[in-house]
């Protein structure tokens, strides 16, 4: 196939040709047993609903809304309007109207998919902004009469009801299909993913076929995946972390079992498919490492002890296992043989408590996995160190990467078979890269600067924002806005977002990611954000974990009417306190200047589509106007 005239749907289409009989896709029926779709039944469903839409006016160029989780029927919509040259605009089912009507109306979309009612009456409640729409097309349900006739000016179907309208359409022009997939380029504009921003308006990056298609070509360099390997799906897939990952699994005829981000789901799920492989935000293994830090405490006794005593002995292990196999970061180049010599006899000396510590404590664990566990792969956000080191601890391989929507989105992965700690791996190949200062001076390895990238899979721009593109992409360079350091080896590692640096009144630049990482660690901490711009120190905003705290109270016997009055007691105040200067300090790593001066309690979490994005960063800009009062209060009389 001509590299100009490569697709995703093409892509599609020769794994159907490869592997008709495995799995594409096991989805759960109304029983919640997971039923499987072969490629061959797969591509039959996209061709008739390809071909429904095709009857109802969709042609090449035109945008159409997503709104919806993940879903079979999500997969089938996305392969169909791309085999037909349309773009789809994707959301998920938790974004706000506000969000949903913004997205709709700017992307110009004339057709919307709508997951279920919920999604339909958020759409419609813009509907005043949103004058090109004109069709909507439900995945689960019915519309009534009634509804249909208090919307006069908009057609409502329903995926079946396409479905049937392509099924017929095949039997009048059986060879329609195919001839519209034929007509597709790879620089034809497969979709507009609108970033959720974490200042500022979303932006709707422009992304090709040829953006996509860039990685299936190189991604295998670094993991290996096998026809038929099962991948548990549980990120939102109108992210582009999981729309590539999808597009990863497709591309090799391995299947996508569709699951969800809540732990008890997700864990029976695991027990059901028994999965190679599970892409995931750093969240999630957060999530599993502290539940299961939260079921052995909760035990306490000679099973507590144990379990802490092997962790302690696994984390040792790996890293000098590491330190033996040439894993261990060089930002500072090191000397092998001094490597093996320093590592050999520990290794040797804990492997008999590592095997033993696998047979009584993380055997468990890999079969809460499901048993034929490969490996995780991690990415949308900075993996902490501690959970990093944690599922090392436990053999548990995790693969951590890195990438931005405007890439579409990957572009570095550690690799499967020499992951190297503490970094995301190294660039795939064939993307060209610069580590530049603040003058645009290119660095060297082991000094931080702000990444350049420059590949083929570099999005066309921000739909209808000139102004927006201009600011990042230059000459086919893109700033991605991350700070990095990379190795003498080729990996490199993401210290935080250069817009987020903090600099404060004496000059010092502050990089806020690594100490929020660092005070979530706690068990009493569960979010927090750091402040300080232009002030003389350092102060955060902390979300504690109430559950603790009201442990603290209740073995204290302490009186107290709401929250807020909780958190302002002294006792409470003063284990928040220990926590942070436990946790940030010269021995943890941190500066002088890193360390917090003050914080203050809320009693609200922040909430994704508020204070979160969707892939659970904080938006800055909007913390800062939410919290005005409480940061100047913090950071005043300094």
């Amino acid at each position: 196939m001509s590299q100009n005239n490569d697709t995703v749907p093409k892509r599609f289409r020769a794994v159907v040709e490869k592997h008709p009989e495995i799995r594409a896709v096991l989805t759960k029926d109304i029983n919640g047993e997971f039923q499987p779709i072969t490629y061959q039944e797969l591509y039959q469903k996209v061709k008739g609903f390809a071909m429904g839409l095709h009857s109802l006016g969709v042609k090449r160029g035109d945008h159409l809304g997503i709104i919806s989780d993940n879903r079979f029927e999500w997969y089938i919509a996305d392969i169909a309007l791309l085999t037909l040259g349309a773009v789809d605009v994707p959301r998920g089912s938790d974004s706000t109207a506000d969000e949903i009507g913004y997205i709709l109306g700017h992307a110009d979309c004339h057709l919307s998919f709508a997951e279920n009612k919920t999604q339909v009456e958020k759409i419609l409640s813009k509907k005043k902004d949103l004058p090109l729409l004109k069709k909507i097309i439900l995945f689960e349900g019915n519309f009534t009469n009634k509804e249909k006739e208090k919307h006069g000016d908009v057609e409502f179907f329903t995926f079946k009801e396409i479905s049937e309208r392509g099924e017929t359409a095949l039997k009048e022009n059986p060879n329609l299909f195919e001839k519209e997939m034929e007509e597709g380029k790879s620089d034809d504009l497969a979709t507009i993913i609108y970033t959720s921003g974490t200042t500022g308006e979303p932006k709707g990056a422009m992304l090709t076929h040829r953006n996509f298609i860039f990685q299936l070509e190189r991604v295998y360099d670094y993991i290996f995946v096998s026809p038929g390997d099962v991948f548990l799906s549980i990120l939102p897939v109108w992210h582009s972390f999981e729309r590539a990952v999808d597009y990863i699994i497709m591309n090799i005829g391995a299947t996508i079992a569709y699951s969800k981000p809540i732990g008890k789901i997700m864990l029976e799920d695991m027990q059901k498919v028994k999965p190679h492989w599970m892409a995931s935000v750093p969240r999630i293994w957060e999530g599993i490492r502290a539940a299961i830090y939260r079921n052995v405490n909760s035990e306490g006794g000679i099973k507590k002890a144990l379990f802490h005593f092997f962790v302690g002995v696994g984390e040792t292990y790996a890293y000098f296992y590491n330190m033996f196999r040439g894993l261990l970061p060089q930002f500072r180049k090191r000397i092998r043989s001094l490597d093996i010599i320093i590592s050999i006899i520990p290794l040797i000396l804990l492997s008999p408590l590592k095997a033993l510590g696998n047979i009584l404590v993380f055997s468990k664990l890999k079969a809460r996995l499901g048993g034929k566990f490969i490996a995780g792969i991690s990415g949308g956000g900075a993996l902490p160190p501690y959970v990093d080191r944690f599922f090392q601890a436990a053999g548990v391989l995790l693969l951590e990467g890195y990438g931005l929507t405007e890439t579409a989105p990957i572009l570095a992965v550690r690799k499967q078979k020499a992951p190297v700690t503490s970094t995301v791996g190294p660039l795939l190949r064939d993307i060209e890269y610069r580590v530049l200062d603040e003058n645009l001076t290119p660095l060297p390895p082991g000094h931080k600067g702000v990444l350049w990238v420059k590949s083929d899979q570099v999005m066309k721009g921000y739909y209808k924002k000139p102004e927006a593109t201009a600011e990042v992409l230059q000459d086919g360079w893109l700033n991605t806005g991350d700070i990095v350091i990379f190795t003498h080896t080729g990996e490199f590692k993401v210290l935080g977002r250069a817009k987020e640096t903090i600099v404060l009144m004496g000059g010092e630049n502050v990089e806020p990611t690594p100490i929020e990482d660092k005070l979530v660690q706690s068990e009493y901490i569960d979010q927090a954000m750091v402040v300080g711009q232009d002030q003389k120190f350092l102060g955060a905003l902390i979300v504690p974990n109430m559950e603790k705290l009201e442990q603290i109270a209740s073995a204290e016997e302490k009186p107290y009417i709401d929250k807020e009055e909780l958190l302002e007691d002294p006792e409470i105040q003063n284990v928040i306190y220990n926590e942070i200067q436990h946790l940030v300090n010269s021995k943890t790593g941190f500066k002088p200047f890193e360390r917090i001066f003050r914080f203050k309690l809320l009693a609200q979490p922040f909430e994704v589509g508020k204070e979160l994005t969707h892939t659970l960063k904080i938006r800055r800009d909007v913390v800062n106007e939410l919290y005005k009062k409480e940061i100047k209060q913090l950071l005043e009389h300094q």
